[in-house]
């Protein structure tokens, strides 16, 4: 980086009193259009462009001191030796004034709110344009320099004591630095460095001759920098990188943010600098001298760069070196903490050379991994040379016609005195230390230089001077450009010129592509030219080319390196022109478009280029088109295949049919074409190929155009397409599809008999439609009766179906069983379980009353569950009856008993467990007594149903035994309490009852009217002997209300006498006045009592209750009732029989001509369920009775 004068001006006032004028202060507006300068007791404004003087300003008695523009651009303010701060607009007029005790010294904006601090000998004070009123504070010193932080909460003063004071807006001192050496560092400027970050950095010059850096704690940020001269300025750059620093020396001294010094910037003077001010842009600076010398500068940059290959090296911030890879973008930073001045890259080497030393680096890192260099050596020596080279372990260095070849310790290898100055140099590549090296001379010759060789090989000499040259990948040719523009390209091993062009100014070869070179041009643009073809027109790029890597070309524009991608779709096309399919792929692999690649693909293949095609396809996965051309290579394997057709399957591929058919019809495969046009639906052209062709073809092409009809949603003309070609099948499965039930009528109408297949996916799929008359009609059609029976079964029409299975006796089992499952599925179990006998399926019908019954005991509805397990045995029992040959011990028989067993303890339990559950009770204390002890007997030795609770049926006898003052059975039961595990809570009361049972006072009797009694031998029995007579083993008759024992004993006529003769007999009268009735005998000893005819004529029929049982070769069941005062009666649905409280008693009989009706009563049976019309009913014999029928 050097100053460049861009204007200068030594400041004179005629009629002066001073012989010198002196620029103490200067400073830029923000936006750079002006440039204030505090010269002598005037402010000149100056244009900074051209440094023409715009105005003068005359305001101050003394000299001014100093200038300071805000940062918003709004104001500028001015501070003079007359103690007045003057405040001026950028139309130069004055805005306000205000005064200090003493000599203004320095002033600065701040950055953020625009305040003004103004510093004197003596104070400093805050101005704002908010404020009337002018802060003002002492300060114990003189301020020589002031600078506010980047967040404009402090401002800094520099005081002449050798002190850094830090203040805040209030003027409070909040921080202080105290330099080394008091009052001889002389502190003559500060300033906060601009640059982002979360510190600030305050950069110090002061009279001890050193340049320091400190953070607002104080702490200092790495070591004091020797400036051998007193410093009066010190200036940041706007991007705070660098900083200048002016003073006695009369040269201005350039640093880096860390203090790293640079040099000198700009021409020497021989007077003191005062002031330096950077342009807004960085670009340019002004300084002011102790004479009134005012130059501008220009801030000149020069690149330090090396590029191999894709690894572009750069210097950045003077210091550093930045090593980029230009296709992947990765980079990687290396600080050296001192000036780069050259840069070298070669490889995996990278050469570094700083002012007193040249540093070696290698990369560590592989390919695939990020770059990461390390020093190898460092040459501890001071080079003074134009142009710097590495190579695998030497470096070359070029000062004007010499070459000195060094190894990495520093020992000069091999020199080499050239004829003129040495322009370029480029490594060639080679083996590890013999590498060649290319040299470019001003004299126009180009040499080859091997490092293990003395003597150099003079290839080509240009005109004039060589500005740039390169190399191919193999070495065989050359391109070297001069300094008048003019490209030569020559061929290294036959030693011609292979091309020319002008207007040239930079050149390099493809590393890809070693027949590739591009060139940018003088007046802009960048050609591309590969092997002996014309380049094309320029591709638009602005810059110098100094790589190309594949297709991108990496071009210099300024400082800055860019990517430039390369158009080589234009050079790939021109190979494939010229018929050079080869070449064009070449090029295509450094980087074309898809479309390109594409289009070379089909070049390729209609040229029958096939390999180079099937290349360019799986380039851009192109399955299709590579599918193609293994096909195409599979037949010119198998056999000779004529090149028409080849040519016409890639037609017909690419979409150019006419042509393709065409190619088919020249080699007479005309049939291949057809099969094109079918595949393609062009059914019109295909016609025309089938004109003469065979019904078999013309079916076939109806069969596809249908196929076609379809595919595009026109499946009305698909399915008579169809029906013409005889598909009728397919024509089915197509309307069915659609769901148009009138057309498949219409198609099943028009179909015959013989078709049966045909009818019947016609019927099945309108039956699917819910069509279901037109369905009929098509089953009626085949004489399908069992369908149409379905049919209705599938709309639950179940009348209409019942009455067409009536005629179909072998259907009307499985519509019976279907009506039961729809039944279950409705939840009409009971119907469902009816339908299932019906049916036939009994095992359906247990099935579902298991279930039901199970659910019930699960749910605790145990009176439902009685009822269920009553129609299981019901089942069974039916089933028994309809066998031809009965047997006692017959399965269903015990079935039937053990089930009818269950339900009656589930019918009872029902009554304990509402009992246990419910706050109140309708059942008196001797039905509870009687249901738990009927209970307890039955399972006694039977075991216990699922979901019968003993305790609560112990619990429930213990408890009526108690109340009924049975207490022998009660301290019974609370013992067998004890052994049982009751419910929480509970125990305690058990204990207590079973104490007090044992307590009892009135002894341990039973009284004799809870006993079980026996009305056909007439003796009583323990309660827990089971529900039969110990004495004559007959099983008591319970009634179903309160579980009392009835006063019935069953009698049986004698074999001869029918039921239907036993009616009779027993309503007709004693046919002797002797015969009396055999009941009021003693008859214990007479069992089983038979009765002949005399003795059921003797019997009075008001005392006789006759259980009439359903089924064929089943005998009535007889009861003699001994207390005829109690009326008994039953269910004739499921035959248990009852007391009632009124004095009537339930005869059974079925004779019209016996009674007559009168206010029916409606009622239902507790155990099955039954409704039952209970009638008045008048005998004979005038005697009134009633009569119950089941509905």
């Amino acid at each position: 980086m050097r100053g460049v004068l861009k204007w200068l001006e030594r400041i004179e006032f005629p009629n002066s009193k001073e012989n010198e004028i002196s620029v103490h202060n200067v400073c830029y507006a923000p936006d750079g259009s002006q440039l204030v300068v505090a010269a002598g007791d005037r402010l000149l404004i100056y244009d900074p462009n051209d440094g023409s003087l715009l105005n003068t300003l005359k305001a101050h008695k003394d000299t001014v001191n100093c200038v300071a523009y805000s940062r918003d651009g709004k104001r500028f303010a001015s501070g003079a030796s007359d103690k007045m701060v003057i405040v001026w607009s950028p139309q130069l007029e004055g805005l306000l004034k205000y005064s200090h005790g003493d000599s203004i010294q320095c002033m600065s904006f701040n950055p953020v709110s625009h305040h003004l601090a103004s510093c004197s000998l003596s104070d400093f004070a805050f101005w704002s344009a908010d404020q009337k009123a002018v802060q003002k504070y002492k300060i114990s010193a003189r301020v020589n320099g002031c600078s506010w932080t980047n967040d404009g909460q402090y401002l800094i003063l520099g005081l002449a004591n050798g002190t850094i004071s830090i203040r805040n807006k209030l003027g409070e001192e909040k921080g202080r630095i105290d330099r080394p050496g008091g009052p001889n560092s002389n502190v003559f400027s500060v300033q906060c460095c601009p640059a982002s970050g979360s510190v600030d950095t305050i950069g110090v010059v002061d009279w001890s001759q050193t340049l320091s850096f400190h953070t607002l704690s104080g702490q200092m940020i790495g070591k004091e920098r020797t400036l051998g001269f007193d410093p009066l300025c010190l200036q940041y750059f706007p991007n705070g990188e660098f900083c200048l620093v002016g003073g006695c020396t009369g040269g201005l001294h350039f640093f880096t943010r860390e203090g790293i010094r640079l040099g000198t910037l700009g021409d020497s003077f021989d007077t003191w600098i005062w002031t330096v001010a950077l342009h807004p842009n960085g670009q340019s600076y002004t300084i002011g001298c102790q004479d009134g010398t005012l130059a501008c500068f220009n801030i000149a940059s020069s690149t330090v760069h090396a590029l191999y290959r894709e690894r572009y090296a750069f210097r950045e911030n003077m210091c550093d070196v930045i090593i980029q890879h230009l296709i992947s973008g990765q980079k990687v930073r290396i600080k050296c903490r001192d000036l780069v001045q050259k840069i070298a890259i070669y490889r995996n080497r990278l050469a570094v050379q700083l002012p007193e030393r040249v540093v070696l680096y290698e990369l560590s890192s592989g390919e695939d991994q990020p770059m990461h260099y390390k020093v190898r050596e460092k040459i501890q020596q001071k080079f003074d040379c134009s142009l710097l080279v590495v190579c695998g372990r030497h470096i070359v260095l070029c000062q004007e016609k010499r070459l000195q070849c060094l190894d990495f310790i520093g020992v000069l290898q091999r020199e080499w005195i050239m004829d003129s100055f040495i322009r370029y140099i480029k490594v060639t590549g080679g083996p590890v230390g013999r590498e060649g090296l290319m040299v470019g001379l001003k004299n126009g010759q180009v040499f080859r230089i091997f490092l293990n060789n003395s003597l150099p090989l003079l290839i080509t000499t240009a005109v004039s001077a060589v500005r740039c040259l390169d190399i191919n990948s193999k070495r065989s040719k050359i391109a070297v450009v001069d300094d008048v523009g003019r490209l030569v390209v020559r061929d290294i091993i036959n030693d011609t010129i292979l091309y020319q062009d002008t207007g040239v100014n930079s050149v390099t070869w493809n590393t890809h592509l070693d027949s590739m070179l591009c060139y940018t041009h003088t007046t802009g643009g960048l050609s591309v030219r590969v092997g002996n073809l014309p380049p094309r027109a320029p591709q638009n790029m602005h810059g110098v080319v100094v790589g190309l890597c594949g297709a991108t070309a990496f071009c210099l524009r300024g400082n800055i390196m860019h990517n430039t991608p390369l158009a080589l779709g234009s050079t790939m096309w021109q190979f494939i022109e010229a018929g050079l399919f080869e070449e064009a792929y070449q090029v295509a692999c450094l980087g074309v478009t898809t479309s390109d690649w594409e289009g070379l693909a089909q070049s390729a293949l209609e040229a029958l280029h096939i390999n180079i095609a099937r290349d360019a396809y799986v380039k851009v996965r192109n399955l299709p088109w590579l599918k193609l051309i293994g096909e195409l290579r599979d037949q010119q394997q198998r056999s000779a295949v004529p090149k028409e057709v080849l040519l016409a399957e890639n037609c017909a591929f690419a979409g150019k049919f006419k042509e393709a058919a065409r190619l088919f019809l020249k080699c007479g495969q005309s049939s291949r074409a057809l099969e094109m046009y079918t595949d393609l639906r062009m059914f019109d052209l295909a016609q025309e190929y089938i004109k003469d062709g065979t019904a078999q073809e013309k079916k076939e092409l109806v069969r596809k155009r249908a196929e076609w009809a379809y595919s595009v949603k026109e499946p009305r003309a698909a399915a008579e397409l169809l029906l013409s070609a005889g598909e009728n099948q397919k024509a089915i499965d197509i309307v069915a599809e659609q769901g148009w039930a009138d057309v498949l009528f219409d198609i099943g109408r028009r179909l015959s008999l013989t078709e049966r297949d045909a009818l019947e996916s016609v019927a099945q799929n309108l039956k699917t439609l819910k069509a279901l008359p037109l369905a009929a009609e098509i089953f009626k059609k085949l004489g399908d009766e069992a369908q149409v029976v379905q049919l209705h079964i599938e709309v639950r029409d179940w009348p209409e179906a019942f009455r067409l299975a009536d005629s179909l006796p072998e259907l009307l089992p499985t519509v019976h069983y279907q009506h039961g499952q729809w039944l279950a599925e409705t939840d009409q179990f009971i119907e469902a379980h009816q339908a299932y006998l019906k049916a036939g399926r009994t095992k359906e019908a247990n099935r579902l009353l298991k279930q039901l019954s199970n659910t019930a005991i699960v749910e605790e509805r145990y009176l439902d569950a009685s009822y269920f397990y009553w129609l299981l045995a019901k089942q069974y029992l039916d089933v028994y009856h309809a066998k031809d040959e009965q047997n006692p011990i017959d399965h269903h028989l015990t079935e039937y008993k053990n089930h009818l067993r269950i339900a009656k303890v589930y019918y009872a339990y029902s009554v304990i467990y509402s009992y246990m559950k419910e706050p109140f009770t309708t059942h008196s204390p001797v039905s509870l007594f009687n249901v738990s002890r009927f209970i307890l007997n039955e399972v006694e030795h039977k075991g216990v149903p699922k979901g019968v609770s003993m305790f609560s049926v112990l619990f429930t006898l213990a408890k009526q035994a108690k109340f009924l003052q049975a207490n022998k059975l009660c301290l019974l039961i609370n013992k067998r309490l004890q052994s049982l595990k009751p419910p929480a809570g509970v125990q305690e009361q058990i204990d207590l009852n079973f104490l007090n049972s044992k307590a009892c006072k009135s002894g341990f009797n039973d009284p004799e009217e809870i006993l079980p009694l026996c009305y056909k031998c007439s003796n009583y029995s323990q309660h827990l002997n089971s529900n039969c007579c110990p004495t004559c083993r007959q099983d008591y008759i319970f009634s179903f209300v309160s579980f009392e024992i009835l006063p019935l004993v069953q009698f049986y006529p004698e074999v001869d006498i029918s039921d239907s003769e036993a009616e009779r007999l027993l309503l007709a009268p004693a046919k002797h006045a002797e015969d009396s009735d055999p009941f009021n005998e003693d008859v214990a000893s007479a069992l089983p009592l038979s009765l002949d005819r005399n003795g059921l004529r003797a019997i009075d029929p008001n005392h006789v209750l006759i259980l009439k049982r359903r089924g064929k070769n089943v005998r009535n069941v007889y009861y003699r009732n001994i207390l005829p005062d109690l009326q008994v009666t039953y269910c004739p649905q499921c035959l248990l029989v009852s007391s009632t409280k009124k004095p009537k008693i339930h005869i059974w009989f079925y004779k019209k001509s016996f009674f007559s009706y009168s206010m029916p009563k409606i009622l239902s049976c507790r155990c099955c369920k039954k409704v039952i019309v209970r009638f008045a009913t008048h005998l004979r014999k005038s005697c009134w009775k009633t009569f119950e029928c089941l509905i």
